[in-house]
């Protein structure tokens, strides 16, 4: 059920991010690396005068239901800005989402609370180089171990999203009872930066880093949730932020077919508009196809989550068949604008390399046909009589 208050802020969003936000993607702080810290803070200071910082938050803490995110999140993904404006943006919707369901009180009010208001940024350091965990989380090479009441982790962790300019970080290692999750602020002496990687995207603050961790040392307190449980926390986190991608990645690319159509309207070739050649309409169709698609996906995928159920399978479907259909729908866009479309005249071209990122993060499409492969094998073995 999606209720009255959340369709009263969805028509806000709509119109903040038509009318204050998109206005600035032209502006010359959106750089190669994502939008500057002070790009980020102005509008999000628009946003919070009109109390649409993460607004699938409530004011005592608890979310509205994933389909009322998923209308809440496709209309801030309208301008790649959007969801930094209202704080819905990864990795920190993630995180918020993870640290609300695990994080001790304490904890809420160090990490969580600042996160939520908008205040401050976050890393999610899981990926790691050099043979180390990155779609296997199993091959994980950086290590906890305990000592006295503290843990010292080392290690080296790569395509680490925001991790340049953020306050806070959730660390997985590995350690003798398992893998787990640590919180640690930021900046820290034992925690390097070693480079900022050049990427095909372009929307996340900070960009994405390569990361040295020596000596880190941390408390007991700074463990998040029970040691050894950090994939099972993992899973907590990654079906609801899978979708929140594919939500916000909508939005955007139905920007980018709105632009195309428009275009295909009023620019003319051989006597008629572009939208009157059947090569051009039938794109324009086939993007309608692809987005009510990806749509009906993603609201299937929330009403799963909304029961309670874990999502696993579900949302690896969804990831998969969105992050695909929109891409399909980015790329035809740039053709139908022709060298307009490879220009940065329009978001399109963003919207295109935004969205082919996305067929990779948060797992290649590869890895989640494989997944969804092992369960089709596990389920078949165990029906007879066919």
């Amino acid at each position: 059920m999606i209720t009255t208050e959340t369709r009263e802020k969805l028509a806000r969003i709509d119109a903040f991010i038509r009318e204050s936000v998109i206005p600035y993607e032209k502006d010359p702080r959106n750089g190669g690396h994502g939008p500057s810290q002070d790009l980020v803070d102005e509008i999000r200071a628009k946003a919070r005068a009109l109390g649409l910082v993460a607004p699938h938050i409530r004011a005592d803490g608890s979310h509205v239901t994933h389909r009322e995110t998923a209308l809440l999140l496709r209309a801030a993904g309208y301008s790649p800005l959007g969801p930094l404006a209202l704080n819905v943006m990864a990795p920190d919707e993630g995180n918020m989402f993870l640290l609300g369901k695990v994080a001790t009180a304490e904890q809420k009010r160090r990490f969580l609370e600042p996160l939520v208001a908008g205040h401050t940024r976050s890393a999610f350091f899981m990926t790691e180089p050099d043979g180390g965990a990155g779609s296997d989380p199993s091959m994980m090479q950086t290590v906890a171990r305990q000592d006295g009441n503290h843990w010292v982790i080392d290690g080296r962790k790569t395509f680490i999203t925001g991790a340049d300019g953020a306050a806070c970080a959730i660390v997985m290692a590995k350690t003798d009872q398992g893998a787990t999750m640590f919180l640690t602020a930021l900046p820290n002496p034992a925690i390097r930066i070693d480079r900022v990687l050049d990427t095909i995207d372009s929307s996340m603050p900070g960009g994405h880093s390569v990361i040295a961790i020596e000596g880190l040392r941390l408390s007991a307190d700074e463990v998040l949730g029970e040691v050894g449980q950090g994939f099972r926390y993992a899973q907590i986190r990654l079906a609801p932020a899978r979708l929140t991608h594919c939500m916000r990645w909508w939005g955007t690319a139905s920007r980018a077919h709105d632009i195309a159509t428009h275009y295909a309207l009023k620019r003319h070739a051989f006597g008629k508009p572009l939208i009157d050649h059947e090569g051009v309409g039938f794109m324009l169709a086939d993007n309608e196809i692809d987005l009510k698609q990806a749509e009906l996906m993603i609201d299937w995928c929330a009403d799963v989550l909304d029961t309670g159920a874990a999502g696993t399978a579900e949302s690896s479907m969804a990831k998969v068949a969105v992050s695909e259909a929109l891409f399909r729908v980015a790329d035809r866009c740039v053709q139908i604008l022709g060298g307009t479309g490879v220009s940065r005249d329009t978001v399109v071209e963003q919207a295109f390399r935004e969205i082919r990122a996305f067929r990779i993060y948060d797992g290649p499409s590869e890895v989640h046909r494989w997944s969804l492969a092992k369960r089709l094998k596990k389920q078949a073995s165990a029906i007879s009589g066919i």
